[in-house]
């Protein structure tokens, strides 16, 4: 027995092991599409980042200060759609047994059901939240100009939540599926539709909204990527058998409580995270516009890095879904190392490229030539090389959480989180930002030692569930 408490696999579960190469194909096949969708995806926001950056340095700020807090409540959403994936990757995990019809189609479709309602659920108060942000960020003392600012401009991008956290529902389920491309091909063709509605509504020549333009735009592109991915799993013949779409509006409390209890502590541990650098953001206004500027280009290079160990994360979701479904212990163990070794290794490249070549990532999110933008360079520039420090770090955080994530242990992982972000990240942040007088340096410094602490410990819980120290034991429910 091990410390989640399964016997040994018995022999139909010892016929589907696959040697370890097997495993990287299998995981890399997977993710190679992940990434690329979160890639796609989170160039939707990098792109708004570079139309504002033409609009200016202040609308720059006000849209920063604007998406970290729209994030931050989309986490939210983000946590209970997740859920989506393990569930159903362990009901395919059970079929390889003979413990389940092959994908038991009306176990999908009921888990899909109580995705979209938990999305929904979630959405629209978080969505009635955004609409009074200019009157949050004033009470939180940010500037006046900026914090009108930014809550004029959540006003036309908070629309885009329910369709986005529905979009995430459709997209889980489909990555648990292994079938990455759809999701993969609505988002590649969304980004060109993203770019031509922000510039069409922000610019003279069209309609000339300035940021308001840009955040309707991505609005407008959440709608329409819906829209696509729905026909999608109507048409295909591979998902007609599921019915996914067939009779959303039965409730169903026992699918929607397992999700949830999944999912609840999943959007915690995600808003533990997202909430360090929300912070981070609102204290960088403090510290002045050239300062947020720098952090707001910053923090895009540090999150496009990060779509590759996400993508991974997803995937060992999946992989390690599927043999936790099995009841096969040396798979759930190979799915998770193999995850492990190619974010640890990818962001270790990108801390290197980062060290090396600050000038020329920044410059891809700002006019180095403007005048405007000649105090933000340095600043930038400091606070890359800081990024560079935790990025190994948080590519491994993210691994660990999604191959814990396969194995529907989400409790612990977000006290974890908790305890990393805000009782070490928090405090050593604003100690060196405002104790030692670091401003923003001491902030990514913060970030820094939150994240080196909570991927120790997520690694260390991993070790322990899974009994590496004792290869002879076999997995058991970790919830």
């Amino acid at each position: 027995m091990s410390a989640l408490g399964l016997a040994a696999p018995g022999a139909r579960e010892r016929a589907i092991r696959r040697p370890r190469g097997t495993e990287l194909r299998a995981t890399l096949a997977l993710a190679a599409p992940l990434v690329l969708t979160n890639l796609a995806q989170h160039g939707l926001v990098t792109s708004d980042v570079v139309i504002l950056g033409r609009l200016g340095a202040g609308p720059v700020a006000a849209g920063a200060l604007a998406t970290s807090l729209y994030f931050v409540l989309f986490i939210c959403g983000i946590g209970l759609t997740m859920a989506v994936a393990p569930l159903i990757a362990e009901t395919r995990g059970r079929a390889r047994t003979g413990a389940a019809a092959a994908g038991d189609p009306d176990e999908v479709r009921r888990i899909v059901r109580a995705g979209f309602w938990a999305a929904t659920l979630a959405a629209l108060p978080l969505m009635l939240l955004l609409w009074h942000t200019g009157a949050l960020l004033h009470a939180l003392g940010e500037p006046a100009e900026l914090a009108d600012a930014a809550g004029t401009y959540l006003r036309g991008l908070q629309w885009a939540m329910w369709p986005a956290v529905l979009f995430l529902v459709l997209r889980s389920t489909l990555t648990a599926l292994q079938r990455p491309g759809w999701p993969l091909a609505v988002s590649l063709s969304a980004l060109p539709v993203n770019v031509l509605l922000a510039v069409s509504l922000a610019f003279e020549g069209g309609l000339g909204l300035g940021p308001v333009g840009v955040a309707l735009g991505t609005t407008l592109t959440a709608f329409l990527s819906l829209a696509a991915l729905c026909a999608v799993v109507v048409a295909d013949p591979g998902f007609r058998r599921h019915r996914m779409l067939h009779r959303l509006w039965r409730f169903d409390p026992a699918r929607l409580k397992m999700l949830a209890g999944l999912g609840v502590p999943m959007a915690a541990t995600g808003l533990a995270e997202a909430g360090l650098f929300e912070a981070a953001v609102l204290g960088m206004g403090l510290f002045g516009t050239a300062q947020l500027a720098a952090h707001a280009v910053v923090i895009q290079i540090a999150a496009f890095c990060f779509m590759v160990p996400n993508g991974i994360a997803q995937a060992a979701t999946v992989r390690v879904g599927l043999a936790y479904g099995a009841r096969d212990a040396a798979w759930i163990r190979r799915a998770g190392l193999v995850a492990l070794g190619l974010a640890l290794g990818f962001m270790a490249l990108c801390a290197l490229v980062q060290v090396s070549l600050p000038e020329t990532l920044i410059g891809l999110f700002l006019d180095l030539s403007a005048p405007e933008n000649a105090a933000v360079l340095p600043t930038a520039t400091g606070f890359l090389l800081l990024a560079a420090l935790f990025a190994v770090s948080d590519g491994v955080q993210s691994a660990a959480l999604g191959m814990l994530r396969g194995l529907q242990d989400t409790r612990v992982p977000m006290l974890i989180a908790l305890v990393g972000y805000w009782g070490i990240g928090v405090p050593v942040g604003a100690g060196l930002a405002w104790g030692a007088g670091l401003e923003g340096k001491g902030i990514w410094l913060g970030f820094c030692a939150g994240l080196l602490v909570v991927a120790c410990l997520l690694v260390a819980r991993w070790f322990r569930l899974t009994g590496l120290r004792q290869p002879g034991l076999a997995l058991g429910a970790a919830r």
